[in-house]
């Protein structure tokens, strides 16, 4: 019995014209059956559009043996020479492990695909803003399609507190291509500079839809969903949303890694807020444990007054001297509260 993998694939490539689309087309369809004897896991009339010139995956998930998988995405990444702009990406799963990840997008001559690779690279480096908006204005004015430029667009204008542009550039980036996370992301982060938490945490229920467990924005986008929840009073949601993610053991080369005694900390408070103070206390325990990697992380005194109050409802010793802790870290609440009690 052959081994088999779970597949997924999700992505679009945009060809720019009819000529190359239909190059395009006529390579796929002979190399399907002339080099893979028709084992590929996608069949070309279900993935290209002609009306608009695309090769698309809105979300792709099936069982496959190794070389069906294999020799698909040696396809995809053989006409992936021939677009303009895009990507596919695919996760290649086989017991619950990830096996394979790949990327698979355009980097060929054009230049509306190198203006688009220059801006990338430069967007990672601060301080290269103006050159990084340079090249991916250069990729739209080439390709006014590109939505992965829209979305990159957006990241710096984000960055540079532009948010009426980077909102219109993440809209732009999503009316062009709605299957990728990332433009969901960040326009969730806009809305949030702007205090439209309720449109936020919608863009955030379309990252996750548009991930999987196996992408870092998947985790992202449900620990700011569940801190959002909580902002909003709306704990049960909140509790849903954080219990998945510290559960989860992130490496620490993993964005999220970071933020994990931040969601530890909203947990506890989550579940404070319903009546159930006993996990509550477990949480902070938990959340203890962690370093803080970030400025944000709850304040030292906060971390000791949120537990000492647990503590005190779930009817536990050692509330006191939490309390103590906070107030000589600052905290006036810690210090009224021990003045009650004394």
């Amino acid at each position: 019995m052959s081994t088999t993998f779970k597949t997924i694939l999700s992505g679009c490539l945009e060809f720019g014209s009819q000529r190359s689309y239909e190059q395009v087309l006529k390579l796929y369809q002979h190399r399907v059956e002339n080099y893979y004897r028709n084992d590929i896991l996608l069949n070309a009339e279900e993935v290209f559009q002609e009306e608009s010139f695309i090769l698309t995956v809105p979300r792709f998930i099936k069982e496959c043996p190794e070389r069906s998988w294999k020799n698909t995405l040696n396809l995809l990444e053989y006409v992936a020479e021939y677009a303009i702009a895009g990507d596919l990406r695919a996760w290649v799963i086989q017991e619950g492990k990830l096996v394979e990840q790949r990327v698979i997008e355009p980097s060929g001559d054009k230049s509306a695909t190198q203006a688009f690779l220059q801006g990338r690279e430069m967007v990672k480096e601060k301080g290269m803003e103006e050159e990084a908006m340079e090249s991916l204005n250069r990729a739209i004015d080439k390709f006014e399609r590109h939505a992965l430029a829209y979305e990159r667009r957006g990241y710096i204008n984000f960055r540079l507190r532009n948010f009426d542009d980077a909102l219109y550039d993440f809209t732009k980036s999503i009316d062009i291509n709605s299957n990728i996370p990332e433009p969901f992301w960040g326009r969730a982060n806009t809305k949030i500079k702007k205090q439209d938490f309720k449109g936020a945490i919608t863009d955030l229920e379309q990252a996750i839809s548009k991930s999987i467990p196996h992408q870092e924005i998947y985790w992202s986008a449900r620990r700011l969903k569940g801190e959002l929840h909580l902002q909003l009073g709306e704990f049960q949601k909140a509790i849903f949303e954080l219990k998945m993610v510290t559960k989860r053991a992130f490496r620490e080369d993993d964005p999220n890694f970071k933020w994990q005694k931040n969601a530890m900390y909203n947990y506890g408070r989550a579940l404070f807020e319903i009546g159930q103070y006993a996990e509550a206390v477990q949480a902070f325990n938990q959340m203890m444990n962690f370093e803080a990697h970030r400025a944000e992380a709850p304040s030292k005194a906060d971390q000791f007054l949120n537990r000492g109050l647990a503590r005190q409802k779930a009817g536990e010793s050692g509330f006191v001297s939490d309390l103590k802790e906070a107030a000589g870290l600052g905290s006036k609440q810690a210090a009224e509260l021990l003045d009650t009690i004394a």
